[in-house]
């Protein structure tokens, strides 16, 4: 009987034209990208919710009524359809235990979808505007009733808060506000149900103390509706309080404005939806963009290394061939005095005369201390300058372990979007760690066994924190070197030399032959020291670089789904303004 209270009647057979149509069909493809989208990111939640929010875009104008147990919503909605009949069920006990959804229907049927959802179907001409949904106590003990009725909630047109008149301040009903309106900004209206069991005045308190809870809560001028569906249904409406709401859904909601203002909601939803999905991309972004910092920050930081340790390797290189410069020129200046006529006389005739070395005997004397000279030499100024150099390739690996430690996370595993890439992210970053830490303690990655070939030097493990750990490596290796044994050379030419001597004539050809070998010695000093141990230092750069490979992958393929994200994101969002002005224009014309 209150039917015609409710709807505007003149031209309702024509509320869905062309126009209505063609936006409806633009936003059912906005939110069908938006559905491959969010399958894409592989969000089961949001898959599902915008899947729901498809298949209801050509239902009704959908009302979910929300409240506590007990807060008299099935009593409420039984009142606002105005049947006589008692379409959701009422007793003393609480009797919604599943979720209802009253739709038009042709005859009065339950369908039974599952254990927590059934529809209602009746032939009440306003539910061909609008569909109810009567949905369990938020107080409820039962998990799928929150979980259900939290789905219904992003594709809901308008939330009707219930409450009883007595008492509207029970925290889990305002929690459930909290969600509503933080997670989803849906349009909400808010009903003081029973008020025939408060008087006047203290009815008035609650509905000045809910009205001002919704504000402080960010509800601009909260509709706030004081009903007794008691005295509703007993034909009392000057008092039920419900020709007010009537109007209110009549003036705003029915009389043809449901169709665009679903199409509004489904929009709204499907903005916050992309925007929710927009900001997970620009947290994903950020930490790409972290990740790639940390990355360059790393190779720019064994680039410098890399620099360092070479720059030691040529003061280290020119400090041994002065060492080696200083010892021939003495032996130079030796030889060339032991040449002269009258040494060689002297000596030759000590020779025959007493136990003094001959000149055959002291040139190989001269020779034998050219060669420990040498080695001390360059033995000493090795072990004073390897151990600067393996303290400065170890700074490397030091380095890239304290950054790794502090490197910045930006996406959380509790990510509400990206959890499963934060938590791919973290997986990669711990490998890499757990990679690296094995490789620092393999003292092998630090032998360079192909540029020192046949060298096994005994190594701790550079994992003790002390440079001088592959101090062995390296002094090892290199005081091996071929080039350590010149002497032998420069004595088998200034010997041949020598055995062709006849007179003093021949003294420039003998230190000129020395000479000739003690050039070639320091040229094969400088050159294979120089290179092979440079050439060390950039081979543990490089084998440092390489724990990075999974890494880099992860940053090359990252940056290429955060792009094609950002595209198709931005895509659905130009569409979903373009809509919205749309729709806009048309409710003003």
């Amino acid at each position: 009987m209150w039917i015609c209270n409710f709807v505007q009647t003149e031209g309702m057979t024509d509320i869905l034209n062309d126009k209505l149509l063609t936006l409806r069909s633009q936003i059912d493809e906005i939110v069908k990208d938006l559905h491959d989208l969010t399958v894409e990111i592989r969000h089961e939640e949001l898959t599902r919710i915008v899947s729901d929010l498809r298949n209801r875009i050509n239902e009704p104008f959908m009302f979910v009524i929300v409240g506590e147990v007990k807060a008299g919503k099935s009593s409420f909605i039984n009142a606002l359809l105005s049947t006589g009949k008692e379409i959701c069920k009422v007793a003393p006990q609480p009797m919604t235990d599943t979720i209802q959804q009253v739709i038009w229907g042709e005859r009065e049927e339950v369908i039974t979808l599952n254990p927590y959802l059934k529809k209602i179907t009746h032939p009440v001409e306003i539910l061909k505007e609008i569909a109810i949904v009567d949905t369990p106590g938020t107080n409820t003990i039962v998990e799928h009733h929150q979980e259900i009725t939290e789905r219904f909630v992003p594709a809901s047109d308008l939330i009707v808060f219930v409450f009883e008149a007595k008492n509207p301040y029970r925290q889990s009903a305002w929690d459930f506000f909290d969600f509503i309106h933080t997670e989803w900004r849906r349009k909400v209206i808010f009903v003081l149900q029973q008020k025939d069991l408060l008087d006047e005045a203290d009815l008035a308190v609650n509905v000045k103390g809910v009205f001002d809870h919704a504000t402080k809560k960010g509800i601009e001028e909260p509709k706030v509706f004081a009903t007794s569906a008691k005295q509703e249904m007993e034909g009392n409406a000057l008092e039920s309080g419900f020709l007010s709401l009537r109007d209110y859904i009549r003036e705003n909601i029915t009389g043809g404005k449901a169709p665009v203002l679903k199409l509004q909601n489904n929009l709204a939803t499907s903005r916050n939806l992309n925007e929710r999905i927009a900001k997970g991309v620009a947290d994903r972004r950020k930490q790409w963009e972290a990740d790639l910092s940390f990355r360059r920050d790393v190779s720019q930081g064994l680039e410098k290394q890399e620099s360092k340790s070479l720059r030691q390797v040529d003061m280290l290189v020119e400090n041994l061939i002065a060492g080696y410069d200083r010892i021939t020129l003495a032996k130079e200046q030796e030889l060339s005095e032991g040449l002269s006529f009258f040494s060689l006389l002297r000596r030759s005739i000590a020779g025959i005369f007493t136990k003094k070395a001959n000149a055959q005997q002291w040139l190989e004397g001269l020779a034998k201390d050219l060669d420990q000279s040498l080695h001390l030499e360059l033995q000493n100024k090795l072990n004073d300058n390897i151990a600067d150099l393996a303290d400065s390739i170890q700074q490397m690996a030091k380095m890239i372990d304290l950054k790794l430690t502090a490197s910045e996370t930006v996406l959380k595993n509790n990510h509400e979007i990206f959890s499963d890439i934060a938590e791919r992210r973290a997986n990669v970053l711990q490998e890499l760690q757990d990679t690296f830490h094995r490789f620092l303690n393999r003292p092998e990655n630090f032998t360079a066994d192909h540029l020192f070939p046949d060298k096994q030097p005994a190594t701790t493990s550079i994992a003790t924190g002390s440079g001088l750990a592959i101090v062995g490596v390296i002094l090892a290796a290199v005081t091996k070197l071929s080039v350590f044994d010149i002497t032998g050379g420069v004595l088998t030419t200034v010997g041949v030399l020598f055995a062709g001597f006849t007179s003093a004539a021949k003294r420039k050809k003998i230190v000129d032959g020395f000479q000739k070998e003690i050039a070639g010695g320091r040229q094969a000093l400088q050159s294979e020291l120089s290179e092979k141990l440079r050439a060390y230092v950039t081979d543990i750069k490089v084998k440092i670089d390489r724990n990075f490979e999974g890494f880099d992958e992860m940053l090359k393929r990252e940056e290429g789904q955060v792009k094609l994200l950002e595209e198709r994101q931005r895509g659905i969002w130009e569409r979903i303004e373009s809509a919205g002005a749309t729709i806009e224009l048309k409710i003003i014309s």
